[in-house]
């Protein structure tokens, strides 16, 4: 019920940011994850297709990316002080770095720019400062995991955290502590070198190295798509397939062709198109229209995909929607 539910409210948000668009001229930045990293493909095409609408009417968005995460929470005010050197009037953000954010982002507002959120926030106090939220609440969706295989019998998950500090990252491992501990499961936390986020080898050697010294974990749950592609290799390669079970955050096509052979037992979906499409859409609405939602903030996810419900997950990630 609950998901049919969010799926009407989505649906609705979703009609109702595209036959608001007329007569735009918002001009508005989105700043996003780097190119590298997959998972923002998704993310891309919803502010692209979300730009098609607002500049078909004389607005503009511009699509701001950090270069890698290496130097993440710098690199991330930079973008945001490069926004407001443009006179945007509104800014589409996640969270990830606070500390190195939120000066900025005030600093935006205090000029008049309007900030929306999406993917992922701090849930404190300094999300008063944006209209609304698009995205999923990583504590729960964390949660959802930690439940999912504690309740199938895992014994000792290891959590890989692929940009070690990432708010939204170190909340999801939580959030996969609390669920499994309720279920008698334990959690080992495994932060990596960012610099080798987009290095599938080293990657996968690390997650190995980890299953070779610790021969009592029994899931590998990483908290994105890329990363469990190369988590998918160091199982193989440590001898450890039908012992290990693999679970993710995200979707792509070799994780979900996985879950249909049987080599990978899950993955959290979030939904990122409907994050950036909404929450560019709609910040563009608020600028020209003084538009907002009632609700705040408007949760995309959890949503668990396994056997049960592949084949139209599938049919998603082929769209280049999910």
């Amino acid at each position: 019920m609950k998901a049919k539910f969010l799926a009407r409210a989505m649906l609705a948000a979703a009609a109702l940011a595209i036959s608001a668009v007329q007569s735009n001229a918002a001009d508005i930045a989105v700043i996003s994850g780097s190119a590298e990293d997959a998972f923002f493909n998704p993310i891309k095409r919803g502010v692209d297709d979300a730009a098609t609408l607002i500049e078909s009417h004389g607005g503009k968005v511009t699509y701001l990316t950090v270069p890698n995460y290496d130097n993440f929470g710098p690199d991330l005010a930079r973008l945001i002080a490069t926004a407001i050197s443009q006179n945007v009037q509104g800014i589409a953000i996640p969270v990830w770095v606070p500390e190195a954010q939120m000066p900025a982002l005030q600093e935006a507002a205090e000029k008049g720019i309007r900030i929306m959120l999406y993917n992922t926030r701090t849930s404190g106090p300094d999300d008063q400062i944006a209209i609304n939220y698009f995205g999923t609440d990583e504590a729960v969706a964390g949660k959802a995991g930690g439940d999912y295989f504690a309740g199938s019998g895992a014994k000792k998950i290891l959590c890989v955290i692929h940009v070690p500090g990432a708010v939204n990252l170190e909340t999801r491992c939580d959030g996969v502590e609390e669920g499994a501990t309720a279920g008698g499961a334990e959690i080992v936390r495994l932060p990596l070198p960012a610099s080798i986020q987009s290095n599938m080898a080293a990657t996968s050697e690390a997650i190995k190295a980890e299953l070779l010294k610790d021969q009592t974990l029994d899931v590998v749950l990483t908290l994105n798509a890329q990363t469990s592609d190369a988590a998918a290799m160091a199982i193989e390669q440590a001898g450890a397939a039908g012992k290990v079970r693999l679970g993710t955050f995200d979707l792509s096509t070799s994780v979900l062709d996985r879950i249909k052979a049987g080599a990978q037992a899950m993955a959290i979906d979030q939904q990122p198109y409907l994050q950036s499409f909404l929450a560019t859409t709609l910040l563009a609405n608020n600028i020209d229209y003084g538009m907002e939602l009632a609700t705040n903030p408007i949760l995309t996810g959890p949503a668990i995909i396994d056997a049960s419900n592949i084949e139209a997950a599938l049919n998603g990630v082929t769209s280049g929607v999910r």
